[in-house]
């Protein structure tokens, strides 16, 4: 814990180490859309939610209503949308919050002609998935606004369509305490860069109180900063494990320099286990990721791949006492042309039930041995060296 703690104060962050924090953690879409769902029914003040996909959808309509429903109560609603994630979605719904009094933001329009596109920027993303109730509660992960969450990951249906038969598997957590905060100036920061309407100074901002043990650090980083600051502390971490890494993540198509200290961690005799997807809603980037299980495979990296369900969290335990939660994939888009944001904890309290998380995740996972991997077929092979090509951009 000090080892890593020591490390991680040493990182040039913009944002502080936080103690006094509860953290609750929430597995898959039901669970953790009635948690956001009470805190929205509890707001006095001031939602502010920021999200890839928005839908229009069953769960989209729930998450409008009780908006606008607060909204008209005289709580201040601010939303802010990618504009590239959500795409599908009719801008007749988004009126339907503008018209209600909601204040909403598109990210980096698609249109270069939208009222706020100074500049246009598409392959630059809002890839958050964040919730702030109050300035006192605030949520934070992998779940978009989506009905594909709206089934928990071990339901199945009969349909042909994968993420009609399976359920989505992902994490996210709730945050009470001073650590709010730094989550409630990233949201501004972005909603100042996107030029959103001015917001009123008071109230967004209250005196936090202690309400747990756990230490927390707010991490964001976006597409034009020097450097991505959710990868640099999670290298760091890696290359100060002494017994495990554990990473579960959706999409994963590592650079050179996050295979290197996997490799270099397991070959110390660090425990390094991956969690990925047996099968994935992205053909490209499923099929680059596994071009890289070769070398990781022979640098003695364990790899598992989730069954029965898509796997869709992005998280990671090291050492049971350095933990994170949030938005960012391992792969090239996360780190250099996404927005991200994650939680990332230290203590050995919150990391036990990060690895009984592992453990549960672990149990329905078939594991990747290299003599297995080896007798993949050559059609195979080919569908991997062709999605490796752009993974620049993936």
């Amino acid at each position: 814990m000090d080892r890593h703690l020591a490390v991680e104060q040493g990182i040039p962050l913009d944002t502080p180490l936080v103690a006094g924090n509860r953290a609750t953690l929430l597995q898959d879409g039901p669970k953790t859309y009635d948690a956001m769902f009470a805190a929205i029914r509890g707001a006095r003040h001031s939602i502010n939610l920021e999200t890839y996909i928005f839908e229009d959808g069953e769960i989209g309509q729930k998450f409008a209503d009780l908006l606008l429903e607060k909204q008209a109560a005289g709580v201040r609603v601010n939303v802010i949308y990618d504009s590239v994630g959500s795409l599908a979605t009719p801008v007749e719904f988004f009126q339907r919050l503008r018209d209600g009094g909601v204040q909403v933001v598109e990210f980096n329009p698609v249109n270069p002609l939208a009222p706020h596109a100074k500049t246009w920027l598409v392959n630059n993303r809002d890839h958050r998935k964040l919730l702030i109730v109050d300035g006192r509660i605030a949520f934070v992960g992998g779940i978009n606004i989506s009905n594909a969450y709206s089934r928990g990951s071990f339901i199945r249906k009969t349909k042909k369509k994968m993420n009609n038969t399976l359920g989505w598997r992902d994490t996210h957590v709730q945050l009470d305490g001073p650590v709010v905060a730094e989550f409630q100036k990233l949201f501004m920061s972005t909603w100042n860069s996107q030029h959103g309407p001015a917001l009123p100074q008071d109230g967004y901002f209250p005196v936090l109180s202690k309400q747990g043990s756990e230490v927390v650090r707010a991490i964001g980083s976006t597409y034009d900063a020097e450097g991505s600051p959710i990868y640099l502390t999670l290298l760091s971490a890696i290359a100060q494990a002494e017994r495990r890494v554990y990473l579960t993540n959706a999409y994963f198509v590592p650079d050179p320099k996050l295979v290197q200290v996997l490799i270099e961690a397991a070959q110390r005799g660090v425990d390094v286990r991956l969690i990925l997807p047996s099968q994935s809603d992205s053909w490209i980037v499923f099929n680059a990721g596994r071009s890289h299980y070769t070398e990781l495979l022979k640098g003695d990296v364990r790899i598992f791949e989730r069954r029965g369900s898509v796997l869709h969290a992005k998280t990671g335990c090291i050492d049971g006492v350095w933990s994170t939660v949030g938005s960012t994939n391992l792969d090239w888009r996360s780190f250099l042309h996404n927005d991200e944001i994650n939680a990332v904890f230290f203590g050995a309290h919150f990391g036990t039930q990060m690895d009984d998380v592992f453990a549960r995740d672990l149990a329905s996972s078939d594991e990747i041995t290299l003599a297995r991997w080896e007798r993949r077929s050559p059609i195979q092979r080919l569908e991997e060296w062709i999605a490796r090509l752009p993974q620049y951009w993936l």
